[in-house]
């Protein structure tokens, strides 16, 4: 399987384009997408082995690991989560879309596979047109785990053509949309309404 290298532009994004990566999806294939922050492997999160293969890429612990979800809103991510607070609803309202991602208690709507010991998620709501775009024609959310690895950030992180060149035949496309960007998200704990920022990334937290 040779790896398609799709470039799709953030501000007019090819319709065309998108919804023939969101079949690849629905097929259950992988595909590498830009977000607000670095570029991200991504599947549908119903699709067992797409998910498992993710994790085999980036040598994860597919049951330790805590995969994240992205949204386009927050109203689409709410079947996904259990009830929150309105502290915690104004807090990520304030602060999406944008490089966070929110640690919520998983509902059960998310597969058992993808909660963890401690059943929860965290969201992503990325401002950035492509991720959104894919989320709406699926009508569901994708998988989002970053394709740098932490210990060597290098450019094949940044340049969706080298990403694409570095795992050719184990992912089914790449998503062109320029360069990434060099820092991940924001984590932020949101389990309770005292907030705790788990890993400071690119977003800066309003409160």
């Amino acid at each position: 399987m040779k790896t398609e290298l799709l470039k799709i532009y953030p501000k007019q994004p090819d319709e065309r384009l998108l919804r023939r990566v969101v079949d690849i999806i629905k097929a259950g294939g992988i595909v590498v997408y830009p977000t607000d922050t670095v570029y991200s492997f991504g599947c549908d999160i119903h699709q067992t082995k797409a998910i498992e293969k993710i994790a085999r890429i980036k040598s994860l612990d597919v049951k330790k690991h805590h995969f994240t979800f992205v949204f386009d809103s927050i109203s689409s991510s709410s079947a996904y989560t259990k009830a929150i607070s309105n502290k915690v609803f104004k807090l990520i309202k304030k602060n999406t879309p944008g490089a966070f991602t929110f640690v919520l208690n998983a509902s059960n709507t998310v597969p058992h596979l993808l909660k963890g010991k401690k059943k929860t998620i965290g969201i992503r709501i990325p401002n950035h047109t492509i991720p959104q775009k894919l989320v709406e024609y699926l009508d569901g959310p994708i998988i989002s785990t970053s394709v740098y690895d932490e210990d060597e950030m290098i450019e094949y992180t940044t340049n969706p053509e080298l990403i694409a060149e570095k795992y050719d035949g184990l992912v089914d496309c790449v998503i062109d949309s320029g360069a990434g960007q060099l820092y991940a998200s924001t984590v932020v704990d949101c389990l309770q309404d005292d907030f705790e920022i788990i890993r400071q990334g690119l977003g800066q937290l309003e409160i």
